[in-house]
């Protein structure tokens, strides 16, 4: 984002504005922490915003600051729709394509909003005036706190908005190991917790929400657990049949692609869990070095992402799907055993 833009969104901001923030379908924390951050800071500025979610998020997300403004499309679609076809403003938060958003997807096409894209996916799309985009970056929360320093607002970071940004800073680096934590995200992190970021109590109410149920889940994941010791691989199922057993909630499954890629050895992990509701079999994707699962997934199932973390999908079925993955790997021998 160059500089003109930036002294042209401070144009537009200068006045009180109807604004809109989206995420995209399935939030995580980097999209929950991002969208309210930035909500957060709109609002200081004087303005009428709004986070409106394609659907519902884990239950680990719902203390963030801010998170009981949030309007769930699905479930509150009339309110969203008006205040979507009302909106001055449009921004879409940690995604680049307007098929991310579901059964949003047509309406924004349709509006006359203009869009403000914050994002750190590969191959953004062209469907925002203006477009802050960076692969590079550990998450979209990092570029939203980059975004209001760009601004000159530095200053009006408050301790509510740096909670929510540490939050997606802190799940989409896997807690500041991942290869995209730099030494600037780290100073970045530093200074929200001067900010007012209590990072031990952030941590435990994201990570030690563990129920019995959900350690079950987790049992029979690493039961699932398989290893292609020739593609320096491993590979995870879940039926719905075990989801439905270990009453599964959204966001159980979080993080349960990290156990494969724990072992030692493996360079590529999947995990493929089955959802009869969508008639889908949704895929998440990590890799370690320069094996890019963003490409695999693109080429493969339909999706995209980062370069050592994707998500994909396919409508074949759990066991059509794993046999498909495994006939796909031969082709990426040379580039599994480098």
């Amino acid at each position: 984002m160059n500089t003109v833009e930036i002294q042209e969104i401070k144009e537009l901001l200068k006045t009180p504005k109807k604004i809109v923030i989206i995420p995209h379908k399935n939030p995580d924390g980097d999209a929950i922490g991002s969208t309210l951050g930035l909500r957060h800071y709109l609002t200081s500025l004087g303005h009428n915003s709004s986070v409106i979610s394609p659907n519902d998020y884990p239950d680990f997300l719902k203390w963030i600051p801010g998170e009981d403004t949030i309007i769930k499309y699905d479930s509150a679609t009339d309110i969203a729709t008006t205040r979507i076809k009302e909106a001055d403003l449009i921004f879409t938060l940690d995604f680049n394509n307007l098929s991310r958003v579901g059964n949003m997807e047509t309406l924004l096409t349709t509006t006359k909003s203009l869009f403000i894209m914050i994002d750190h996916h590969q191959q953004p799309d062209d469907y925002a005036r203006y477009t802050y985009s960076d692969t590079a970056m550990s998450s979209t929360c990092q570029m939203v706190y980059h975004f209001i320093d760009m601004l000159g607002d530095r200053d009006k970071i408050s301790p509510e908005i740096a909670t929510c940004l540490y939050v997606g800073i802190m799940t989409d680096t896997g807690s500041f190991r991942f290869r995209s934590t730099t030494h600037i995200t780290h100073r970045v992190v530093a200074d929200l917790i001067e900010s007012g970021a209590d990072n031990t109590t952030i941590h435990e109410k994201i990570y030690d929400t563990n129920t019995y149920s959900r350690l079950q889940l987790q049992g029979v994941a690493l039961k699932n657990l398989k290893i292609l010791p020739e593609y320096k691989t491993a590979y995870i199922t879940l039926s719905q049949e075990e989801l439905d057993t270990h009453n599964f909630k959204k966001g159980d499954t979080e993080g349960l692609v990290n156990l494969g890629l724990s072992v030692s050895g493996i360079i590529f992990a999947a995990i493929f869990i089955e959802n009869r509701g969508e008639k889908i079999i949704k895929i998440s994707l990590r890799s370690k070095g320069d094996f890019s699962v963003n490409e695999f997934s693109r080429n493969h199932f339909e999706g995209g992402g980062h370069h050592n973390a994707a998500g994909g999908k396919s409508n074949l079925s759990l066991q059509k799907t794993v046999e498909k993955f495994i006939s796909i790997l031969p082709s990426y021998k040379n580039a599994l055993n480098l």
